[in-house]
């Protein structure tokens, strides 16, 4: 009795395991050719429009002076990063559409992980920078051009892609400081921090801990300014006299709350549901769609939904802008 009361000691490799060296991605691997195929042709398509979106964005605000504002320096800001996090998982799920059952080192995985967490993370810090940014411009104009001025502004965004490097250096630490024995197949398309703790051979509660942590830190926190900052400028745009103003204001901030609002909530169902109900499949679906779809949204919504954008754009073409039409 008494030995059967004595604390378990963590779970430890087997002494017949063997180091995983590389990692196997399962991705689409169940589908038929053709189904790949069509996928691949989706994807590629989806991610060219990404890549070239974003290009178009980052070109128009920097030669338009027009867009010279702390709001368009963001979103130039977003669009890099967005393009940056886009590199680091599509490629390899497109290179898995062709080739199935694609392995990855352990350093490659690692790198991956990185790049995905840290420029993820900073996506979600700069859409609380704009969401600032848009409060001050609703709720106190009058101080507008001497809080958000250049230095501010670079300090935000220089604060977000710090953010995003320190936590994507704590996961990755987290996650490939344990051992890796036997299993090394990713139920997956990339290297993500659910899959790859589920491939260690020790207990890897303390882990999750850090993964619920972080993406409390990363989620949670944002949303929450975010929110703050939208009861507030509703507040205000309710108080506009005119119906023109109380349009005008709100037609500001529309763009980014669309984007806000399918950014966190993808990134909430995959790193915010509980462990008991986290289904793996699951999980790349909606994985698909923040990592393929919504990427795409930033661009597409900002340039179809923002008058000063579809301004800019018609002067770059040499057009009279609609807004003067």
């Amino acid at each position: 009795l008494l030995i059967s009361l004595r604390p378990q000691p963590p779970s430890m490799p087997k002494p017949n395991s063997t180091s995983v060296a590389e990692f196997l991605f399962e991705g689409f691997s169940s589908f038929g050719r053709q189904h790949r195929l069509g996928l691949f042709v989706v994807f590629l398509t989806l991610y060219l429009l990404t890549l070239s979106g974003n290009a178009v964005i980052l070109t128009i605000i920097r030669l338009d002076r027009h867009l010279h504002t702390p709001m368009y320096f963001f979103l130039s800001m977003l669009s890099i990063s967005e393009t940056c996090y886009t590199v680091a998982i599509i490629p390899c799920m497109l290179s898995g559409l062709l080739s199935p059952h694609q392995t990855i080192s352990l350093q490659g995985c690692a790198t991956q992980l990185f790049f995905y967490l840290t420029f993820g993370i900073n996506n979600c810090f700069l859409l609380t920078a704009m969401g600032y940014d848009r409060y001050m411009a609703i709720c106190n104009p009058l101080r507008y051009s001497v809080i958000m001025g250049k230095e501010a502004c670079i300090q935000l965004a220089t604060g977000s892609l710090g953010i995003g490097l320190s936590m994507a250096i704590v996961q990755v630490t987290s996650v490939f400081g344990l051992p890796f024995c036997d299993a090394f197949i990713i139920s997956h398309f990339f290297c993500d921090v659910r899959p790859l703790l589920k491939l260690a051979c020790t207990d890897t509660t303390i882990n999750e801990i850090i993964n619920f942590f972080v993406s409390i830190c990363v989620l949670v926190v944002p949303m929450g300014l975010v929110f703050i900052s939208y009861v507030l400028i509703i507040s205000t745009i309710l108080k506009i006299a005119s119906a023109e103003g109380r349009k005008k204001a709100f037609a500001t901030c529309a763009s980014h709350l669309i984007v806000v609002i399918i950014h966190y909530g993808c990134a909430s169902i995959i790193y915010l549901k509980p462990k008991s109900q986290s289904s793996l499949g699951q999980d790349s679906l909606i994985s698909v769609t923040y990592t393929v779809i919504t990427p795409l949204l930033n661009p597409v919504v900002y340039s179809l939904r923002n008058q000063d954008v579809k301004d800019a754009l018609c002067r770059a073409m040499g057009r009279k802008p609609l807004s003067s039409q």
